[in-house]
């Protein structure tokens, strides 16, 4: 074998040994690239969770009702007169008794001057013939007729008084008054309006209810009110009164609670939301209204898994996919009848996005408080 021989061949080995080198390097790159694919996944998905909480709800009937004062009317006027006098300012707190308005007087005062004289006279008239008739110097047709003219001069003082009297509007009871109809000086004729007058220390609220649940509801039952005019608060009643009919039109029986209203904050007229509470409160397991994904093959929801990763070691956070039967609701929440136990933690926003087993990262800082009785501002 010449030289040339022995050169190529060297050469093609170390051609050789270069190539295979440069496999191998390549397949260590790969394999690494491999591996490190293999340990890369996708970052936990954000999501916010609620803790499933027990609470205690009463079975509640609602209704639309309108507040009603307890005493409340309008002063018209009973007889025609000039109004010579008025005697309290809109929106005034009176008492019962105090004279709210004077008619015109004037041509009474003075016929109750004569009347009253002649009442007088009849008097003096009468005693005289009683003395006579003691001593049998007159009839007693003579003490008929003076007892009898007597009476009449009374009877006649009476009626002026009674005409004065109509004459001078004065609170039946004690209320606010609302606002004046009448100017001073002007005329009134009989049955004219003069102004409202309303007592609401305590208030009624009529509502009507269904006629379903006649059987259910009863006098005593607490009501409790609320009202756009006022949402933050609630206002608590009692049931007072239940009609015996039955509307035949509408098929609802109308019904009436009681409030104290000290405050002053229901006001005749007002438009109120009624709750009735039938029964007793019993113990029921709830979660968000948000938490629930609703599908035609039932209801679902995410639990929230802490474990372990078997490759890294580290604690991490998964979803796990639940079905439950759901109950009734109330406010933002839905009570759950089977699937979930208190103190699981569920995915109560975010949960559409989600799939078993699926890792996930806890945010809850802003995320919105369910509430039992929301009262969302208008838009």
């Amino acid at each position: 074998m010449n030289k040339k021989t022995i050169f190529a061949i060297f050469v093609l080995g170390g051609l050789i040994a270069v190539l295979l080198l440069i496999a191998g390097i390549k397949k260590l790159q790969f394999q690494a690239m491999a591996d490190a694919g293999a340990e890369m996944r996708p970052p936990p998905t954000s999501v916010s969770t609620s803790i499933v909480e027990r609470q205690l709800w009463g079975e509640k009937l609602q209704a639309i009702g309108s507040i009603e004062p307890v005493q409340g009317v309008r002063l018209d006027a009973e007889v025609p007169g000039v109004v010579s006098a008025i005697n309290f300012k809109n929106g005034q707190e009176v008492n019962q008794g105090d004279m709210l308005v004077q008619l015109d007087i004037a041509p009474e005062a003075a016929l109750l001057k004569s009347d009253k004289a002649n009442a007088q006279l009849a008097k003096i008239e009468l005693d005289r013939a009683q003395r006579l008739r003691d001593t049998n110097s007159v009839a007693q047709s003579e003490l008929d007729r003076a007892q009898a003219n007597y009476e009449i001069a009374l009877a006649q003082v009476k009626n002026i008084e009674a005409i004065i009297e109509q004459k001078t509007i004065r609170a039946p009871f004690t209320g606010r008054v609302g606002i004046r109809q009448i100017n001073l000086g002007q005329y009134l004729s009989s049955g004219t309006p003069i102004v409202t007058l309303q007592s609401y220390n305590r208030v009624f609220v009529n509502f009507t209810l269904p006629q379903q649940v006649i059987g259910r509801v009863d006098t005593g039952m607490l009501i409790d009110l609320k009202s756009d005019a006022y949402p933050e608060k609630t206002f608590r009643g009692s049931v007072t009164a239940i009609s015996p009919q039955i509307n035949s039109a509408t098929r609802t029986i109308e019904m009436q609670g009681t409030l104290d209203n000290a405050d002053g904050y229901l006001r005749p007229g007002l438009f109120v939301n009624v709750s009735v509470t039938l029964s007793e409160s019993n113990e029921v397991i709830v979660i968000p209204s948000t938490a629930i994904i609703y599908a035609p093959y039932g209801n679902s929801i995410f639990k929230i898994n802490k474990q372990t990763d078997e490759t890294t070691g580290k604690m991490i956070t998964t979803v796990k996919q639940s079905f439950i039967r759901i109950g009734k609701r109330k406010g933002d929440f839905v009570s759950v009848l089977e699937g979930l136990e208190a103190d699981d933690e569920v995915v109560s926003a975010g949960a559409f996005k989600l799939r078993n087993e699926m890792p996930v990262s806890i945010q809850n800082d802003l995320a919105p408080s369910p509430e039992l009785a929301p009262t969302p501002n208008n838009s």
